[in-house]
């Protein structure tokens, strides 16, 4: 087999957009994927009736849409645009009100002085703030740790003072922040039901950047998705990869790293096939399985293994797709413009939910997310007809009972029909994800995981995936981890991948590139001894 200058393990979107740039460089690229498609959870089919197209895992994409590394790759000229809802995202509560993000700031605001006189003005307080510093936000979060430009830049624009204050607002729980923003439960709600996107409760410190971040960039870019479905951003990658000679094989799970002299060579496949890179291994794949199942251990700190013992996956997922042969009967019509609906509880109710699944319980009233696809881009299913889905989160544990997903699966569609009486009576087709489907679906997935890992801040920036540098770089030199266990997490926006690819490149800069891992690997001893 021939020799390329770096092998990518995984087709999922990160280690698609690490392949892109590096050959963007002129590397010659390979990637090996385990499965028989593209993409990881960046894909879509018809699973629950003829002409009903369904994100088979994630769908909406505001973080992809602003991200700048996806942006920089010009993937509109690979066949990938964009749609929108009529509205980007509701939370609609138990008693039937609704409170409801639109791309019209106007008509947010409105939305949030129905709940409390001056929140409409609060929310535009709090989309300013974001306003002012949302470039700059994206590329902190999104670029690798530590980020020395995008902090430094945030220091001079802001000042001491605001940049403690936003520092503060960061490390947050979402009801703080919620509380400290607005005074009524709808924005509050917004807030905490976007942080829930995440593993975290409303309580934890930390989670309400997320509930901010989701939410403004809502009412800044929306929440778009790809029209024609994920897949099609996936298959924009793929293209834009072979136009520039990359290549991609398939049914090829990698079974083990190729390591000399403390340095990755390249990989081998469970066929017994050796595949040589002379550059780099970039590997799309959950932190435990790379260093746990594809390192040998002798190439790695005793104190790291002991480290990655403490990783904390995300909670597990179950999903479940219908057809639908008319639109969602809500009660309430405000929603039926939204592309995302948050239903199921409010604000206490999610507090709720959230301890259930700490405590390892099964929440019996669980809080959904729910996704109207032909509302939002009219290419899923036959015109007047319905692509929908919902999904909750249920504790990570490897082992789910079909009776017990069968119970939990008609908890999810009873919480639905008391918002949408009849509901039920509209379904033509279902498909139900488990939290074995994800992974058997997706081997990232792991017990259902879907974010590679807690978002909880004891497994963030410089802890992600364990304590260490908050980067690409492995001990293993010319090794790089390039999956969303990697800074700055889950979420479609392609950072890990393009922050492996960029260890890869500054790795491999004659002297400086040598300068660089003498750095690495002097940091990583201090950290690992």
């Amino acid at each position: 087999m021939d020799t390329v200058d770096a092998v990518i393990v995984g087709a999922g979107h990160n280690g698609l957009v690490a392949a892109n740039l590096l050959a963007d460089a002129g590397w010659s690229v390979r990637v090996l994927e385990a499965t028989a498609d593209p993409g990881g959870a960046v894909r879509s089919g018809e699973i629950t009736a003829p002409g009903y197209l369904s994100d088979l895992f994630s769908a909406f994409y505001p973080l992809g849409y602003a991200s700048p590394v996806l942006r920089d790759l010009g993937l509109d000229r690979f066949g990938l645009s964009w749609t929108h809802a009529p509205n980007v995202f509701s939370h609609l509560l138990p008693d039937g009100r609704a409170a409801t993000v639109s791309r019209d700031l106007r008509r947010t605001m409105a939305s949030m002085e129905a709940f409390a006189p001056g929140d409409g003005e609060r929310w535009l307080s709090a989309y300013e703030d974001w306003s002012a510093v949302s470039g700059r936000m994206l590329e902190a979060i999104l670029r690798p740790f530590p980020p020395v430009r995008a902090g430094l830049g945030l220091a001079r624009q802001l000042g001491t003072g605001e940049l403690l204050r936003l520092a503060r607002r960061l490390v947050l729980s979402a009801r703080e922040l919620g509380s400290e923003l607005f005074r009524g439960e709808g924005a509050q709600l917004l807030l905490a039901g976007c942080a829930l996107h995440t593993d975290l409760s409303p309580e934890e410190a930390g989670g309400g950047v997320y509930g901010w971040l989701l939410s403004m960039l809502g009412q800044e870019v929306g929440w778009p998705v790809p029209v024609g479905g994920a897949g099609k951003l996936t298959s924009a990658l793929v293209e834009r990869l072979r136009s520039r000679g990359g290549e991609i094989v398939y049914h090829a799970p990698v079974s083990r790293v190729l390591v000399a002299r403390g340095r990755a060579m390249g990989v081998r496949t469970a066929d017994g096939r050796d595949w040589r890179a002379s550059r780099a291994v970039v590997a799309d794949v959950p932190a435990p399985a790379l260093f746990l199942d594809l390192v040998a251990p002798r190439w790695l700190p005793g104190r790291m293994l002991e480290d990655l013992a403490h990783f904390r996956w995300d909670g597990a997922t179950v999903k479940v797709d219908w057809a639908l042969d008319g639109p969602i009967p809500w009660t309430n019509a405000e929603v039926s413009g939204s592309g995302t609906v948050h239903l199921g509880a409010d604000l206490d109710g999610l507090t709720r939910y959230a301890g259930k699944l700490a405590t390892g319980a099964v929440p019996e009233d669980p809080f959904l997310l729910f996704g109207q696809m032909t509302t939002t881009d009219q290419t899923r299913s036959p015109e007047g007809t319905e692509s929908a889905w919902a999904y909750t989160h249920l504790p990570h544990r490897t082992d789910w009972p079909a009776d017990e997903i069968a119970a939990h699966v008609e908890r999810i569609e009873a919480v639905v029909e008391a918002q949408a009486p009849g509901f039920r009576g509209r379904v033509v087709g279902r498909h139900v994800f488990a939290p074995g489907d994800l992974q058997e679906a997706n081997p990232s997935l792991v017990g259902g995981a879907v974010g590679g890992g807690t978002s909880a801040a004891f497994q963030q920036l410089f802890f992600r995936p364990i304590p260490g540098l908050g980067r690409a770089d492995t001990p293993v030199d010319r090794l790089y981890l390039g999956s969303s266990s990697a800074h700055p997490g889950g979420g479609v926006h392609g950072a890990p991948g393009a922050n492996a690819a960029r260890a890869a490149l500054a790795r491999d800069r004659g002297l400086t590139g040598d300068a660089y891992r003498m750095a690495v690997d002097g940091l990583q001893r201090a950290i690992y001894r």
